[in-house]
């Protein structure tokens, strides 16, 4: 089953220093991910002067209760980063050329 997640960082003043402290963990926690086949693609949220203001990853694990065991370990929430987070099924779509 493939998941949406969309996440927002907090608006207060040390947002963005929050998120940049525990980015390379975040980064290589979703390499690791990625090579389980379990991301599959994500990236950060810019606002329109190209601040990092959240973040949209697909995940594919076989259950939500998956999912959420591995958010308890994601740094962008053990840290904080995120404030507001929504997460839903999807089907991504396969497009043929």
């Amino acid at each position: 089953m493939q998941y949406l997640l969309l996440a927002y960082d907090g608006t207060d003043p040390e947002a963005l220093d929050r998120r940049m402290k525990v980015r390379q963990e975040h980064l290589e926690k979703n390499e690791v991910l990625k090579s389980k086949g379990e991301f599959l693609a994500g990236g950060a949220i810019l606002d329109d002067t190209g601040k990092m203001i959240g973040s949209m990853i697909v995940y594919e694990f076989p259950d939500r209760i998956a999912l959420d065991e591995i958010l308890q370990g994601e740094p962008y929430f053990t840290a904080g980063v995120w404030q507001k987070v929504e997460i839903k099924p999807f089907r991504m779509a396969i497009i043929k050329k």
